[in-house]
């Protein structure tokens, strides 16, 4: 008997956790935008056929080292607040993808620093035609935001179109999934 009042005191207690812990967000949260992966695009090598060619393309070479300004390069070399600069996170070489974020299609690159395991990452969001280009990067810990064209990364627009991007990836088999939320 005494079995059965503790075993019906923990499922009491589980299922208080469990409906505890999803609460509803303060109204005017923005709502992440819906995302999917679109496979087999061709426009995913529009800029090249690997990472390292499409940052080397003319057409988004300057644009992606704008995004990322002073961090491009390692602090200790003069650059900004990453301590081995976003050129570093670019190394690991996964394949290009197309994804869809709120109705725009955007090639999507990944990226890690080889010798951090999988707490330095990267994901690299160009918008069709290059226009507009927001990015992640995962420093052991810390997330930093990134956007260049049109997009406003104060208000919070940045984060929720890349996050986006990111669940997308990961439901599609990402080889770097493992970048925190």
């Amino acid at each position: 008997m005494h079995c059965l009042r503790r075993a019906g005191w923990l499922s009491s207690l589980a299922m208080l956790f469990v409906t505890g812990c999803t609460i509803a967000p303060p109204p005017g949260s923005p709502i992440p935008p819906s995302a999917e992966l679109l496979p087999g695009d061709g426009r995913a090598f529009a800029y090249g056929y690997t990472v390292g060619e499409v940052l080397k393309n003319p057409a988004v070479a300057d644009k992606v080292r704008d995004l990322f300004g002073a961090d491009w390069a390692p602090a200790a070399q003069g650059g900004g607040q990453l301590a081995l600069g976003a050129d570093a996170y670019f190394a690991g070489n996964a394949p290009l993808r197309v994804v869809r974020i709120g109705g725009l299609d955007y090639i999507a690159l990944a990226g890690r620093v080889p010798s951090a395991c999988n707490t330095h990452r990267v994901l690299l969001l160009i918008r069709d035609g290059g226009s507009e280009l927001l990015a992640r990067l995962d420093e052991g810990g810390f997330a930093h935001y990134y956007g260049y064209g049109s997009v406003d990364v104060t208000r919070n627009r940045a984060p929720l179109i890349v996050d986006s991007g990111l669940r997308a990836l990961r439901r599609g088999g990402n080889p770097y999934p493992d970048m925190s939320s």
